[in-house]
Parts: structure tokens; C-alpha cells; sequence
């Protein structure tokens, strides 16, 4: 019998070196899309998919990120006693959206050495990964589609997009072949491929659901791009040995740990809102006028 997907990991201890200064001193998971921290809307993604616990892996320096998922008594109290009643439900549904936990990666070595650290954490349960730069807005959660189709077909799931060829070497490529609409067969992949290793276009972005056995693969791992243990090398052979699953999913990603992917998502973030688009709209239109 295939398990339902309930639990989740959110690897979030990286540096941030790519938006840098900001994230000298901040998580870059905590900076803002318009007035909501990058990680909350990841939160929101996995719960929004029905995921119950989710493990959030953090570093040195990143307690911040817990706070915001925890009570904040004087905050709710100063709220309640102005009778700012919706702000007041908006923060308190923060520390109730889910069972949040948090571990400390150690050691910097990659992502495979982030997700390895959830084993105690996962069980033998199937587990959804949600990148920690990774925001997708979607009305269908992305989470959502590939747990669905991990509970089809019973294997590990990719979440994929195509990617131009010019930055395809800083991703990974696969090689798919097709099975239904936007669902894919996977059976090889290479991470940050040189020209002659492309298999496609097609490449993992953001989210991928595993079965408890990447543990085991991911202890025999070696480092590779980087000198990291990449997740990607243990994924490859779950598709070699097994296959894996690839699914083209709805939603629009947002690279956080990019500066342009932060002002592309707060612009279309913002102008996506009622209450905030309608003007922004008109700022963004004057603004341009003036170029």
C-alpha cells in the first residue's frame, strides 16, 4: 500500500552569499514578499498540500526563523487590546498551521547532507522537500501535485521545469520521457551538466517528494559538484535503478536566493493583491514613464 505524503522538509541553512549584504546578518528565508517572509509562504505551500509536520533544517545565526512560527504574547496582547482583530488571527495562525520542528545543520556540506540530517525526523514515511530559495505561487499548491503523484505511481517525484540552454549548466538535466500531460518518466539526471551532458531542458526546481531509501543512498553519496553532497547524485539513482517520476508543475517560481528573483516576486506578488495592486499598477506605470 502506497502512504500518504504528511511530512515534509525545508532545508534553510544556507548562506545566502548570492544576496549578500542582506543576508549577513538575516536568514535570507526570512526576507520579505511584500509583508510575508519567503519561508511562510513555502509553510503555507506544504500545508496547503496537506503536509501535517514539516522539519526545517537552520544553521548559526538563523533563530529568527523560528520565532516568526512561534507565539509572540506581547505582540497578540497590544493586537487584541487595539482590537485589531484580523492581524491578530493572521499571527496567531502562524504557530498553528502545522507541527514545526527545527534542527540545526551542523556543518555547510550541501543539500543531500541537509535532507540526510531529517532521517530521524521521517521515519520510514515518504517525505516531501521544499527548497528553502524556492517560492511558488500557485492556486494549485506545488507540493500538492507532486504528492498526488507520488501516491499514483508509487515512486519519487521531481518537481520540473524547462530552463533556456544558456543556464541549464547551472541546474540539473534529465532525461524524460513523456507519460501523460505534464507528468514525465525520469531515468537519468546530472547535476550542473557541461554541454555534453544535457540530456533536456527539463530540470528540478524547488520541490521533489522521496521515499525513505534516499537515506540509505544518501549515506554511500560522495561529494561532488561543489565538494557538496548533492541531493541530486542520490536522486539519480533512485532514477536508475527504479525511475522516477517528473511532474511540470502549475505555478510560478521565484528564486529567493537571487536578487532579481526577490524583486520579480515582490512586483508580481504585489500587483497580484486588492489591496495593494491597483496602486502599485499605477506607480509601476509613472515609474516607467520616467526611464
Amino acid at each position: 500500500m502506497i502512504r500518504s505524503v504528511r511530512k515534509a522538509v525545508i532545508p534553510a541553512a544556507g548562506l545566502g552569499t548570492r544576496v549578500l549584504p542582506v543576508s549577513k546578518a538575516m536568514p535570507k528565508e526570512m526576507l520579505p514578499i511584500v509583508d510575508k517572509p519567503a519561508i511562510q509562504y513555502i509553510v503555507e505551500e506544504a500545508v496547503q498540500s496537506g503536509i501535517t509536520d514539516i522539519l526545517i533544517i537552520t544553521n548559526r545565526g538563523k533563530g529568527i526563523i523560528e520565532d516568526h512560527f512561534d507565539h509572540a504574547i506581547e505582540l497578540e496582547e497590544r493586537l487584541a487590546a487595539s482590537g485589531r482583530d484580523a492581524e491578530l488571527a493572521d499571527i496567531v495562525k502562524l504557530s498553528h498551521m502545522a507541527n514545526i520542528y527545527f534542527l540545526r545543520q551542523k556543518e555547510t556540506k550541501g543539500l543531500g547532507h541537509a535532507v540526510g540530517c531529517a532521517r530521524s525526523f521521517v521515519g520510514d514515511e515518504p517525505f516531501a522537500v521544499l527548497y528553502g530559495d524556492d517560492v511558488i505561487l500557485s492556486d494549485n499548491p506545488a507540493c500538492g501535485q507532486l504528492c498526488r503523484a507520488y501516491e499514483q505511481h508509487g515512486k519519487g517525484v521531481v518537481g520540473i521545469k524547462e530552463v533556456s540552454p544558456d543556464v541549464i549548466g547551472k541546474y540539473c538535466s534529465l532525461a524524460v520521457s513523456p507519460l501523460s500531460e505534464r507528468t514525465y518518466s525520469v531515468t537519468d539526471m546530472v547535476e550542473k551538466p557541461s554541454p555534453d551532458k544535457v540530456m533536456s531542458l527539463f530540470s528540478i526546481l524547488g520541490r521533489c517528494v522521496l521515499p525513505p531509501q534516499i537515506f540509505d543512498i544518501l549515506d554511500h553519496t560522495p561529494p561532488g559538484a561543489g565538494n557538496e553532497i548533492q541531493l541530486t547524485d542520490a536522486m539519480r539513482e533512485l532514477a536508475v535503478t527504479e525511475g522516477m517520476i517528473g511532474v511540470d508543475y502549475i505555478g510560478k517560481r521565484y528564486d529567493m536566493g537571487n536578487k532579481l528573483g526577490i524583486l520579480q516576486a515582490n512586483c508580481e506578488a504585489a500587483l497580484a493583491r486588492d489591496d495593494l495592486g491597483p496602486a502599485f499598477a499605477e506607480y509601476l506605470k509613472a515609474l516607467v514613464q520616467t526611464l
